[in-house]
C-alpha cells in the first residue's frame, strides 16, 4: 500500500509538472521535500515500537508494586460504570486497590452499583473506597482518590466508562521494568463501535492515530498524551505535582480539561513516556455529532494550551520537544499546501490541481489503516472490522474538512476552558448499544 501511494504521488506530480511546465513543482519543491521527509520519519518510527516483554525476575518485581486505580465518576451511565468495574475484577493481574469518587453526579447516587461493587471487591481481595464529594471537576475527583491511597506505587487513571481487556493491567505495568519509564499509555478502542457510522469512523481514526502517531513517539520514549481511559504513572508523578495539577490556569482562567496530557507532561519532565500497544481499553465513543463536536473542541483547545506549556517547559535536549515542533511544522505546511493548491493556483495561475492528486491521501490512509486490523476483538468478526477499514475515505474526508476547521477554531478559542459535556446526564447508554457484553 505504501508503494502504491508513492507511485500514485510520483505519477500525479509528474503529470501536473508536464501539464503546467513544472511551474507548481518548482514553487512547492521545498514544501514537498519537507512533508515527504516528515512522513518517511514517522513511518520508520512507528514500525520500531514493540510491546515490552518481561523476564520472570522482572515480573516478580512488578508484582510487588501496589497498583491503585483512580475512577472519577460524573453523570455516567450505570451500565458502563458497572461494566468497567467488572473488568477490574477479571484481570490477569488484579489491582491492589480501586478508589471511586462520585463527583457530585446529578443523575443519581449509583446505590445499586456501589452495593454490588463493594461486595464483589471484598470477595476478590481488592481494597476499595467509594466517596461522594461536591462537584469540583475530574482533577479534583482524582485528587480525592490520591489522598486516600498514600501506599500506591503506581496509579492507573481511567474514565468511568473504561472497560479493561483481561490483561490490560499486566501489560500496562510491563514497561515500568525500565526505571526511566515514568508513564505508560494503553490503546483505547470503542466499546460501542457498531452503534452507528459516526462511532465506526471515530474508532478507526482514533485507533490509527494511536498506532501511527503515538507509536512513533513511543519508539523514542516521547508519547505526548496518555489517553484518559487507560494510563499508568509512577505515583510520585501525580503526588508531587498535585497542587499544580489542580490549579492550572491559562490566560487567568482555570483549565478543566486536558488532564491526561498535563500528567503526561509532568512525566516527560522526569523521564520516558511510552505506549504499550498490548494494553487494551474499551471506552464509549460519542454516538451523536453534538457530543463528538464538544469532545473534539475540548481536545483541540487542550492541545493548544499544552503546546504552549511544552514549548515553555520541555528541554530541547528531549526528543519530545522536537517531535512536538515537527508536528506543528507538518500541520502548518499541510495547511499551506492545501490552500495553495485549491485557492492560489486556480486564481493566480489558472492551474487546476489534477484529479489524480486525490488518490494519494486515500492510499496512504488505507495503508496506515491496516494497523487498525491488528487489534482482534472477541466480540466482533473480522469482516465487520474490514468494513470499518474500508470506510477510511470517510475518515480522511472528515479529517480534511470538518475536523480541520474545528481544529483551527479550537486553537483560536483555546481560552474557553470549560468542560462542556455530561452537564445533563450520560450521553451514551450501554443499554442502547449493540455491544452489551464484556468485550475482550
Amino acid at each position: 500500500m505504501l508503494a502504491a501511494a508513492a507511485w500514485a504521488g510520483h505519477h500525479a506530480l509528474t503529470a501536473f509538472a508536464v501539464a503546467h511546465d513544472g511551474a507548481l513543482a518548482s514553487r512547492l519543491t521545498v514544501v514537498w521535500i519537507a512533508l515527504f521527509l516528515i512522513f518517511l520519519l514517522q513511518t520508520f518510527m512507528y514500525h520500531l515500537e514493540r510491546p515490552r516483554k518481561l523476564t520472570p525476575r522482572l515480573a516478580r518485581q512488578l508484582d510487588a508494586l501496589h497498583v491503585a486505580i483512580l475512577v472519577p465518576v460524573y453523570n455516567e451511565d450505570p451500565g458502563y460504570l458497572r461494566l468497567g468495574l467488572e473488568s477490574f475484577l477479571r484481570q490477569s493481574r488484579l489491582p491492589d486497590a480501586v478508589h471511586i469518587v462520585d463527583d457530585g453526579s446529578t443523575n443519581g447516587d449509583y446505590a445499586e452499583v456501589r452495593v454490588w461493587w463493594e461486595r464483589a471487591a471484598q470477595q476478590a481481595g481488592v481494597a476499595t473506597t467509594w466517596q461522594r464529594v461536591p462537584n469540583g471537576g475530574k482533577r479534583h475527583a482524582q485528587a480525592h482518590a490520591v489522598r486516600v491511597s498514600p501506599e500506591a506505587d503506581i496509579y492507573i487513571t481511567c474514565d468511568s466508562d473504561s472497560c479493561f481487556a483481561p490483561n490490560a493491567i499486566e501489560e500496562a505495568l510491563s514497561p515500568f521494568s525500565r526505571p526511566r519509564v515514568q508513564s505508560v499509555a494503553g490503546i483505547v478502542i470503542a466499546t460501542n463501535n457498531r452503534a452507528n457510522w459516526l462511532v465506526r469512523i471515530t474508532d478507526l481514526w482514533f485507533v490509527v492515530c494511536q498506532l501511527v502517531d503515538r507509536s512513533g513517539q513511543s519508539a523514542v520514549g516521547a508519547v505526548m498524551v496518555n489517553s484518559g481511559p487507560l494510563a499508568a504513572y509512577r505515583a510520585g508523578i501525580i503526588r508531587d505535582n498535585l497542587d499544580g495539577y489542580l490549579n492550572e490556569t491559562f490566560m487567568g482562567r482555570p483549565v478543566n480539561f486536558s488532564d491526561d496530557s498535563m500528567l503526561t507532561l509532568y512525566a516527560q519532565e522526569r523521564g520516558l513516556t511510552v505506549q504499550q500497544p498490548s494494553a487494551i481499553c474499551f471506552t464509549a465513543m460519542p454516538e451523536k455529532w453534538s457530543h463528538f463536536n464538544r469532545m473534539y473542541l475540548r481536545w483541540m483547545r487542550g492541545s493548544t494550551i499544552r503546546s504552549v506549556w511544552r514549548m515553555r517547559y520541555l528541554s530541547p535536549a528531549r526528543p519530545a520537544f522536537w517531535l512536538h515542533t515537527m508536528r506543528w511544522i507538518q500541520m502548518v505546511l499541510t495547511q499551506m499546501v492545501t490552500v495553495w493548491m485549491l485557492v492560489v493556483e486556480p486564481i493566480a495561475y489558472r492551474n487546476m490541481p489534477p484529479v489524480t492528486m486525490l488518490i494519494v491521501p486515500f492510499l496512504i490512509g488505507w495503508a496506515q489503516g491496516l494497523r487498525y486490523l491488528s487489534i482482534i476483538r472477541s466480540d466482533e468478526r473480522i469482516r465487520s472490522r474490514l468494513v470499518t477499514w474500508l470506510a477510511m475515505p470517510g475518515a480522511i474526508v472528515l479529517a480534511w474538512t470538518v475536523l480541520r476547521w474545528l481544529r483551527w477554531y479550537g486553537i483560536a478559542t483555546c481560552a474557553k476552558t470549560g468542560w462542556g459535556t455530561r452537564q445533563n446526564g450520560a450521553e451514551v447508554s450501554l443499554a442502547g448499544s449493540p455491544t452489551s457484553v464484556l468485550p475482550g
